[in-house]
Order: C-alpha cells, then structure tokens, then sequence
C-alpha cells in the first residue's frame, strides 16, 4: 500500500484541501471531519473522559464516506470538553487512533478533547502582537531554552516548577536577590526565546507530572496540542491550551517573542501514529524491505513529499502561528523534509505573520524519499528556500572545535587552522552553502552535544580557568558581532556545565535529571559568573545599538567589511563602514586574538571608542584610543569611529 500513495493516481484522488480537517466546534453542534482514503468503515467514539483505558464510552457516531478520502458526522448539541477517537476498519483490521488534527487532548495524548478554543484565551489576546515585529531575521537575538530547565533548580525562586507558568513569573529572585527566570531573559536583552518542544509528545508519563521527569520532547505524538506535562492539570484538555497562551502572552507584554522548537521529520512510533493507524504507513517513508526509512536516527522518517503528508505540516505551523501567536519555527533535522515542503510553510504563515522567521538543522542524511525529483532542505540547498536559515555548523566547530572529535581545539582555544573559517563566517559566508548572512544561524553551543564551557575545557588540559573563561566570552564575542543571527543556549552566559554522575562532560542530556539539565541560578551569585553574564548582556546591547552588525545580504556585506591583511598569525581584524543600513556611527573596528599573547594592531586614522575588551562589553566607551591597540590575550576588541 505505501508504494501506492505516492502515485499521481492517488494524490489526484484523495488529495482533500479543505480547512476542516478535525473537530469544528459551535455551541449548537460539532461536526467531525478525518481524512481516511483507505478505510472501509469510520466510527466516531465520543467519551466522558480523556483518560485512556477508561471504560467510559458514551456513544459511537458512525461516519459518511465523503469527497477526496474523507469522512464527515456531525453531533447536535454542545460538546465543549467531551473527548473523542476514531475507530477506523482498513482491510479487516480495526485501530482507535486520536484525531490528527486534535486541538487538545487527555492525559498522555490517547484521546482528542472538542475544544471551545475562544473560551482559553487570555484577556487582551485579540491585542496580542509579535513584540518583535518589523524586525529582519539579523535583527533577532535568539536563546534556546527547555521550559523545565528554566525553573527546576531550587535556588530559581519559581513556584511554577516546570510548568509553562513558570516562564509568567516575574520578581523571582536567588537567595541573595540575585533576578532568575523571565525577569533574568529580559535583562539580558534577547529578542526571541527559542522552546524546545512544547507539543504534545510521548516520552514523559502525564500521569505521573506531579514527579520529577525529564525529556527534550523529541518524540512527537499530537503536533498541534501543547504537552500536558507543562500544565498544571494534564487531565483537562483546556488547561494546557490556556496555560501556553498565558505565557505566549506574559512573554510578548515583556517584549520577548517565541519561537517553537518543531519535529515533523520523525513521529515518536511510526506504528502508532495516528495518521498511519489511520491511513497505514502513509505518514513515513519505507524502505524497499518494507521497513521504515530512518535518516532520521529515531525509527522513522516523515513522508513530507506526499501532498497529505505536507498539507498537514502546512496547517500544523499555520496554526501555532494564528492560534497561539508564535513568532517563529526551529525545524528539527529539516534535511529530511523536501524544500516544496518548507517553502509553502514560509510563504503560507508570512501571508498573514510576515514577521515569523524560520530556520533549522540542514544536515544532509540519507533518507528514502518516495517521490523522484524532490530535493531536501539541506545546506546545499540553502538558495532554494530563501526564506529560510540554517545552523551554522561551520562557525561552531571553527570556534571550539569539531563537534564529534571532542579534544581537538578550536580557533578560540588555539588551533591553527580556524582563522580563514571564522573569517569567512563572520562576513556571514560560511563555507560553499551560506550565501547570504539571513541564512546563517550563528552560535557556540545549543541543547545537542556539550556545553561551550565544557567543550572548551574537554580539549584544553592544564588551562586555568581564567583563560577558559576567556576562550568562552571570544566566542560569544564572535557570534554576537558576526553578520547572520546570534543563537545561544540558555546558561551558556553563566558559564553552564552538565556534568553526568561519573563527574564527566554529558554531551547528551535529552533524558538526564534535573541535577543535570537545570540552569544553576545560584552561580550568579558568584563574581566570576556575574561578570560573564554582564559580558553577554553587554554585547547583546552592543549588537542591537549598530545595525552595521546586521546587514541582510552578501552585496552590502562585501561593499561595507574590510578584513585587515598584515596582522600576527590567527588575529583577525575587520573595517565595518558607517552609515550602512541605519548605522549612525561613522565605523566598526572588530579584532580577534586567539592567541595567548597581546597582539598590536594598527587603527585606521581618527580617534575610536573601545567598547568591548576582554573583560567588559557594552554600549559606552570605555577608554579612548588612536593610531594603534594593544589587544589583550584571548580576548576580542570592538572600537566605534569616535565622532569627529
């Protein structure tokens, strides 16, 4: 069967464009539609609870066989808050799958609930606005946190322990007054808080919320509800539904836009899938042995190229972006997701959210697409989305080294042969795939692999703490003034550690406890830490106060940066102009020593305001300098053109 879906035949058939795919809610009735082109018969089973397993059954609507595969039933009255399956027939088996397109759902994701969706939003949501909005993609400055994350360790003074609530608190404090949570994220000035998965997804027992669990969330199981274990009540569909709407809004009133972390390369289980209990083995690719096709690494992988298979991603981001007002979308591994996909997905959401940006993970990975002549969303195909960005692996590895060979060091740390890579990535031109600085997202460290301090201190034995320290603030002095996107992993400006029960560096924590994953709030209390954070805080400033550090497009990028020639072995050095894109100073100057001795560089002529040094970083000048500067080991300088 599977071979069959991909057929012109078959799509031309049962291709269904409607708008009504799920439950469509008035108070008078609710009428049902499932898309089942295969089915022999479809029920409608309506139940008293949402709790799987309960024998609660309250009545069973057959379905009417409709137009392109899909069936339809209606139910007088109003079912605000009554849950639902469909109990499909296909070739003489019977499966009792959620609906698809489910709203929201009971505990663990089992049963859909009828949704009065107007009925959970917070007061002032029809004024609600992406804070953010008019910004280009450089504009953003984007940090990447785990709801749990954010308030699981004791000392982050949140009551709302892990829950989506726990991102509204404000006031919150250490012990020693030291700010945590929202009120820490907004002074340290990003733009855009990046979630990891906050959809309803299949690792993490809901039953069981009340007790310590943790999971990144890269398992999907219902794409468009929000996961029950970040509310305080699983068990009420409504809940959850509110409870994320409430924080999109807290964030938004604290000039904080969102951005959702998606997965629908891979779903948790192929085999239970809803769409393929429903439709079997249409959501996923297949090998020719009949087993499941896994670039992904994670059992399965999605069959985006099926034009059911990306409507239903289509209208999945659609309705993130209109009914809980996200602002924007990190796909993960979207090299397995072909680029007609992706495309439709920026075009549709930019109809109506012009300002949504979206980029992911374009690795290359081998996956068996079933349709000839579809290209993937990968890195070398960046110029074929070009709305779209994309992880810059490139200036990762440059900076602290290679990913996967964890003792080699990077250009920040003292190799050799980094400094024609990190050049390239600052100008927004990595390597041969990144064309245009709008597509290249530009970090140090995210969620995967180690953390940027462990990283560094895992390939530099018998280096003090002090020059690691270093190493970690020149790389986010590189990142931050690099022409593409600044990303950073939350506590990466705290200098965050995950250190695993042996005392080694975890490089993958996606189901470690709390004692590993939290953010420690308390190490701000510390003088070392709080100077490293106000170093972030600083350059965050610095970038958003000189648009020059925020060109849109390789033309003004090449018309406008100088790389400085005639400098000591590894220091890069580079001329931004004036006035390029809104800039209202006369010029940049950016130098980068790696080295562990002081480097001299010659400025251009004029007096210029040093900014940012080795230790401080910021908006004000805080000295003077002209004809050369003494540039500090392991440490980064920026200069503005002081006004003449």
């Amino acid at each position: 069967m599977p071979n069959i879906y991909s057929t012109e035949k078959f799509e031309k058939e049962f291709t269904y464009s409607g708008s009504d795919l799920g439950a469509t809610y008035t108070p008078e009735k609710t009428t049902f539609r499932v898309w089942a082109p295969t089915a022999d018969t479809v029920t409608l089973n309506l139940y008293g609870s949402g709790t799987p397993g309960t024998d609660d059954l309250v009545e069973q609507l057959p379905m009417t066989a409709d137009v392109n595969g899909t069936w339809i039933a209606e139910k007088e009255g109003d079912l605000n808050g009554t849950y639902y399956t469909y109990l499909v027939s296909v070739g003489g088996n019977e499966n009792e799958a959620c609906d698809p397109y489910a709203r929201t759902t009971g505990v663990n994701g089992k049963r859909a609930m009828i949704l009065d969706l107007a009925s959970t939003d917070p007061d002032g949501w029809e004024n609600d606005t992406n804070p953010n909005a008019g910004m280009t993609y450089n504009d953003a400055v984007i940090y990447e946190l785990h709801v749990r994350d954010l308030s699981s360790d004791e000392s982050s003074g949140i009551q709302n322990t892990g829950k989506f609530l726990g991102l509204t608190e404000t006031g919150t404090t250490t012990a020693s007054g030291i700010p945590t949570g929202l009120d820490h994220m907004k002074d340290l000035g990003i733009t855009h808080v990046h979630l990891l998965p906050v959809y309803d997804y299949a690792s993490v027992d809901e039953t069981q919320s009340d007790k310590p669990q943790f999971n990144w969330g890269y398992d999907p199981e219902n794409y468009n509800v929000p996961e029950g274990s970040y509310s305080t009540d699983p068990y009420n569909g409504a809940v959850r539904v509110a409870e994320m709407k409430q924080m999109v809004k807290v964030l938004h009133d604290n000039q904080i836009s969102v951005i959702m972390d998606v997965v629908y390369n891979h779903v948790y289980n192929a085999s239970d899938f809803c769409v393929n209990q429903i439709v079997p083995g249409y959501f996923s690719r297949v090998n020719e042995d009949g087993t499941y096709s896994n670039g992904s690494d994670c059992g399965n992988d999605t069959a985006s190229e099926r034009s059911m298979v990306r409507k239903y991603i289509v209208d999945s981001v659609k309705y993130w972006a209109d009914e809980y007002h996200i602002d924007g979308f990190r796909f993960d591994l979207v090299g397995l997701i072909d680029t007609e996909t992706i495309n439709e997905v920026v075009t549709e959401v930019h109809k109506t959210h012009p300002d949504v940006i979206f980029y992911g993970e374009g690795w290359t990975m081998d996956t068996a697409v079933t349709k000839d002549g579809y290209k993937m969303t990968t890195q070398p195909n960046s110029t074929d989305v070009p709305g779209f960005a994309f992880f810059s692996d490139t200036l990762r590895d440059a900076l602290k080294g290679h990913v996967f060979y964890t003792t080699r060091k990077g250009y920040v740390s003292g190799a050799a042969d980094l400094a024609d890579t990190v050049k390239g990535c600052f100008l927004g031109q990595a390597g041969d795939w990144c064309t245009t600085p709008a597509q290249s997202i530009n970090y140090a460290s995210c969620h995967d692999n180690m953390t940027l301090l462990d990283r560094i201190t895992r390939s530099t034995p018998g280096v003090s703490e002090e020059d690691r320290i270093r190493m970690n603030n020149l790389s986010a002095a590189i990142y931050m003034t690099a022409q593409g996107i600044p990303f950073l992993q939350a506590g990466e400006e705290m200098l965050r550690t995950k250190i695993d029960a042996s005392g080694g560096f975890l490089e993958n924590s996606y189901n470690s406890p709390d004692s590993v994953n939290s953010i420690k709030w308390d190490t701000l209390e510390d003088e070392t830490y709080q100077n490293v954070y106000n170093y972030y805080k600083g350059l965050i400033a610095f970038r958003k106060a000189h648009a020059a550090l925020r060109l849109t497009n390789a033309d003004d990028v090449n018309a406008n940066i100088t790389s400085v020639d005639g400098l000591d072995e590894n220091v890069l050095a580079f001329r931004i102009n004036g006035g390029v894109n809104g800039e209202t100073s006369d010029g940049i100057f950016v130098i980068f020593n790696p080295n562990s001795t002081e480097t001299s560089v010659t400025l251009p002529d004029g007096a210029w305001d040093v900014c940012v040094n080795a230790d401080h970083a910021g908006t004000e000048a805080l000295t003077t300098v002209s004809g050369s500067v003494s540039v500090e080991p392991i440490s980064a300088m920026v200069l503005v053109k002081k006004e003449s």
